[in-house]
């Protein structure tokens, strides 16, 4: 293959056809003219073997060309000819598929000249390949299911950000989600599926997706890796020249989607700020590295291959790096390994965040036990008792009775001074124990201090009811405790008011049953009063 530049775009196929002294073996690597504003002409000399007549493919496997006008010639003479390239209306194409192709009809031991005339608005990659249409089709079913893999990975990427998105409210998925976004575009329309399936014959995109894909894929970096590793140990300014590069990346999209720049314009962009959110996150993924943490591995491994593909794929595009399967395929790769790195990411930073939920729960769960909990026995404080008083008395009535009962220990003090502290402490852990074996699930228990106790019993039906789970409560109290060391016995004193028969709130009903219990204390001991004045409703026991 030879070539020839045509840098003011007015060569005919005549002109070129007596001009086969001015073409030129291409000083590019193989498959590739570079970056080039000029149109091209390529002059391919075929052969054809006494066996290899009939159909032939002409193949150019990078579908963002412009635009192409192959011209096959005999003895000097267009026998074929067609136009190709990104702007030609999908419909028109002779073989509608994902790339640029064209099927020839050679005759068996002829001499051919085939030209091509190459313009478009970036790079000149040309894989060419002329075969015959089962050799094609086979490769060409190849790269398509490889596509359909990688654009339906990225897809499956896209949609699940975007549900966590909705879902959860974390903006790093949305963020992702642009990311990934661009990366879709860029290989949509680097392999011609967006042309095949997407946007057909839509000029607009075939001349703009690869430009925004760019700005779109940088700009969900620069907000990703921002928030990713954002941490105590990044300098804020750091964070505001990543938000500040998203908004200039967005700036230029908006000015390329309405023509205010050109796709070279772009170029200059991308090469400039493309590189900017890694090199801007690099100091932070270095400090959680040395830390251990797992996020800054990931983002470090993610950078090394987003380097090395994209270094491949720009050589190639400056015609510095011939044209193979791996090197057409680097960044799409790349893309796709960083996208499933990036996924991991969201996923530690999303257990990341459910653990701190959970700590900072724990934490408030801690803070209101200490609040509202007795320290020693667990149970309910005072201050906890009166919210459920205060709740209980409300739907209070008929049928609905609340007994309130305090509780004070005979003979408490005693074997506190006795023993010490230490027992006296571990008794009282008994004692609660004991009450809340001998009430209802339903019922509050609560510590006021010192060997105080109250005992609230809600849905009685009756008053009658109220005293027998005094009685019961005295009763519970005839065996002695049994603990580590020693065997100790007490009673019990309790008075009990009743709601809404003796008082309708929290303060006259534990006033009430204060005034009974100590009635009692003062009546003997061991025995259970209601605090309306009544007499005793249990006689004190012996012992």
């Amino acid at each position: 293959m030879t070539v020839l530049p045509d840098s003011q775009k007015s060569l005919s196929i005549d002109e070129v056809m007596v001009a086969a002294d001015r073409f030129m073996p291409p000083e590019t690597a193989y498959g590739t003219l570079g970056l080039r504003k000029d149109a091209v002409w390529l002059h391919i000399p075929i052969s054809v073997s006494s066996q290899g007549d009939g159909l032939w493919v002409l193949d150019i496997d990078y579908p963002v060309l412009n635009r192409i006008d192959v011209y096959l010639t005999h003895d000097k003479t267009v026998v074929e000819k067609a136009r190709l390239g990104s702007l030609q209306p999908y419909g028109q194409r002779s073989i509608r598929g994902r790339s640029l192709s064209f099927g020839l009809k050679l005759k068996a031991g002829s001499h051919y000249d085939l030209y091509l005339r190459v313009e478009s608005k970036g790079a000149l990659i040309l894989p060419i390949t002329l075969s015959k249409p089962s050799e094609f089709h086979a490769n060409a079913l190849a790269e398509q299911m490889l596509q359909g893999l990688l654009t339906g990975l990225a897809l499956c990427l896209l949609v699940y950000s975007l549900a966590q998105w909705f879902t959860l409210g974390e903006h790093l998925y949305l963020k992702y989600a642009i990311l990934v976004c661009g990366s879709l575009l860029f290989s949509l329309l680097q392999f011609g599926v967006g042309a095949q399936y997407v946007w057909h014959g839509n000029s607009w995109m075939e001349l703009h997706v690869a430009g925004l894909s760019a700005l779109i894929a940088a700009t969900g970096s620069f907000l990703f890796i921002e928030q990713a590793l954002a941490g105590p140990d990044v300098n804020p300014w750091i964070s505001r020249l990543m938000k500040a590069g998203a908004g200039f990346t967005v700036f230029f999209a908006l000015c390329f989607s309405f023509d205010l720049i050109d796709v070279y314009f772009v170029t200059a962009i991308i090469s400039t700020l493309g590189l900017a959110p890694a090199l801007l996150g690099m100091p932070g993924a270095i400090s959680r590295a040395r830390r251990g943490e797992s996020v800054g591995i990931y983002f470090l491994l993610a950078w090394a291959v987003y380097f090395v593909t994209t270094a491949i794929l720009i050589e190639v595009i400056k015609g510095r790096v011939g044209v193979s399967f791996w090197t057409m395929h680097s960044f799409q790769f790349g893309a796709t390994f960083d996208m499933l790195v990036f996924m991991r990411v969201l996923g530690l930073r999303t257990k990341a965040l459910h653990t701190a939920v959970k700590h900072a729960t724990r934490e408030r769960d801690s803070l209101d036990s200490l609040a509202h909990t007795d320290p020693l026995t667990g149970l309910p404080n005072r201050r906890r008792l009166n919210s459920s008083m205060a709740e209980a008395i409300r739907h209070a009535g008929p049928g609905k009775i609340v007994a309130v009962y305090m509780l004070d220990l005979d003979g408490f003090k005693q074997i506190n001074d006795r023993y010490g502290h230490d027992v006296g402490d571990e008794l009282l852990i008994a004692v609660a124990a004991r009450l809340q074996a001998n009430v209802r699930h339903s019922d509050v228990i609560s510590r006021l201090g010192g060997d105080e106790f109250v005992v609230m019993s809600t849905g009685l039906n009756s008053a009658r009811q109220a005293a027998e789970l005094g009685e019961k409560l005295i009763k519970a109290f005839n065996d002695p405790f049994a603990l580590t060391e020693h065997s100790c016995r007490i009673g019990l004193t309790i008075g009990y008011a009743l709601a809404p028969l003796d008082a309708g709130d929290a303060i006259s009903l534990l006033r009430r049953a204060d005034a009974a219990m100590y009635a009692g204390k003062n009546e003997g001991k061991h025995c259970v009063r209601r605090g309306d004045g009544s007499e005793s409703l249990h006689q004190p026991l012996l012992g």
